[in-house]
């Protein structure tokens, strides 16, 4: 298991060296904090420890080997006997990887609390969901969870973990700083106490963050995330406490919302689509759909559909979607669908209305095209389709036959068609398509 070292020294005099101590008798951590972002190499992390002191001068060493913190981070505040205890000074000692000491001149003697606070990186989290469809596909159950990896090269055990959900900017890799041989990059440089660079960033996270309270381990239940918005970040942080080992992923439930109302909704669109109709999924982020409390992080939602009394589940899709505001719509491409079929046939094709020319050469016509569109639903359920059809000019008339359903102009190229099928049916409707060519064109505008 591997372990930040922490140890405390007492000291005659400012002219003794620093004394190595044996580190099997460290004090363990007695809280710590991860609050993690998602968009950057970046964990702030806060423990608690209760450290022995003497009266007079002491120090505190603190060894980072094999872990990726910035020393250059490092910080440390008493939380008890304040006036009393005055943390002077970080010196890194010459020729010394990887290890850092305090000076801490106390008046008191005993047990002092404090706190220490680094950022760290190789510690990430990301967000995954499951909607389970109803048999009517009408609604769904949406159950959200997060996976934290930890590669930090440090274990962080019964660890509170907070996780962010928006950017930061970074002026320094935290990676990069935590592998320098030395911590400002020289070792004449070893006394300086902070880089200005980090410092600002650390600083400017501690404060934003600074309100939170450390919390031990609740009375075993179900685990909640805490939610809470905080200018341009969002907040998670995750109920109870956890054990996250270096090398290793856990995965914790975030929020279930039972009978969410969603809209599954069919695509016909060859010149995007090519011949294939897309299955979308759609449903807001708001209170009429039971969700809306907080945002909704991105990632990736695998959906199943109930099939039975039995609880068997069909595989429906997946789809990645981004970050998803509250009061947000979101639309899920869940890929094609072999299920429902749409053919257009293309029936007879004329030209009309020739004009010509002073010299006698054609200068307009109009194409006329007769299409047929057959849709079919082959499944147990009704679907929604949504037909687009794209003409290559701006000059057109289209007449309509049969049961098209729903018709819309869409923009002066595209029109739209919204058919409803019940359960194993099929519909079939006509247009002709009237494109005006050349001087054409002009009787068109008149």
């Amino acid at each position: 298991m591997r372990r930040i070292v922490l140890a405390v020294v007492a000291v005659g005099c400012s002219a003794c060296a620093w004394a190595k101590v044996d580190l099997s008798t460290l004090p363990e951590r007695e809280t710590v904090q991860l609050t993690i972002y998602n968009s950057a190499d970046l964990t702030l992390v806060r423990e608690s420890r209760p450290l022995t002191v003497k009266e007079g001068a002491n120090s505190l060493q603190f060894s980072w080997e094999n872990t990726l913190i910035d020393p250059t981070s490092l910080e440390m505040v008493p939380k008890a006997h304040a006036g009393q205890i005055d943390i002077s000074e970080l010196v890194y000692p010459a020729r010394v990887r990887n290890l850092g000491l305090w000076k801490v001149q106390s008046e008191v003697s005993g047990k002092v609390p404090v706190e220490i606070t680094y950022l760290t990186s190789g510690l990430s989290w990301r967000a995954f969901y499951m909607g389970t469809l109803r048999p009517d596909e009408k609604a769904m159950r949406l159950e959200g969870y997060v996976v934290v990896t930890n590669n930090s090269g440090e274990d962080y055990e019964n660890a509170q973990t907070r996780l962010i959900v928006g950017k930061v900017h970074i002026l320094d890799q935290i990676a990069e700083l935590a592998r320098r041989q030395y911590p400002y990059g020289s070792p004449q440089d070893r006394q300086v106490f902070r880089d200005e660079r980090s410092e600002t960033l650390g600083r400017e996270l501690k404060v934003y963050f600074g309100q939170a309270v450390m919390a031990g381990a609740p009375a075993s239940k179900g685990k909640e995330i805490v939610k809470e918005g905080l200018s341009e970040y969002f907040l998670y942080t995750i109920e109870g406490t956890e054990t996250i080992a270096t090398g290793w992923s856990k995965r914790l439930p975030s929020f279930a919302a039972d009978a969410v109302p969603v809209v599954n909704l069919y695509k016909y669109e060859e010149e995007r689509y090519g011949g294939q109709v897309i299955r979308f999924l759609s449903f807001a982020n708001d209170a009429e759909h039971k969700l809306g409390e907080t945002p909704i992080p991105g990632g990736v939602l695998k959906v199943y559909r109930d099939v039975g009394e039995a609880g068997h589940l069909s595989y429906e899709g997946q789809s990645a979607f981004k970050y998803i505001p509250v009061g947000e719509d979101v639309e899920l491409n869940l890929g094609a669908a072999a299920d429902v079929v749409v053919e257009p046939k293309l029936m007879e094709v004329a030209t009309e209305n020739y004009r010509f020319d002073n010299k006698g050469s054609v200068s307009g016509w109009d194409d006329v095209q007769r299409w047929r569109i057959e849709v079919r639903n082959t499944r147990d359920v009704a679907v929604k389709v949504e037909i687009r059809r794209n003409f290559p000019t701006s000059y057109w008339k289209l007449d309509n036959e049969g049961q098209v359903g729903v018709y819309e102009v869409e923009d002066m190229d595209t029109v739209k068609y919204t058919l409803e099928l019940e359960p194993q049916t099929k519909q079939t409707f006509e247009y002709v398509l009237r494109m005006y060519q050349g001087t054409r064109a002009e009787d068109w505008r008149k």
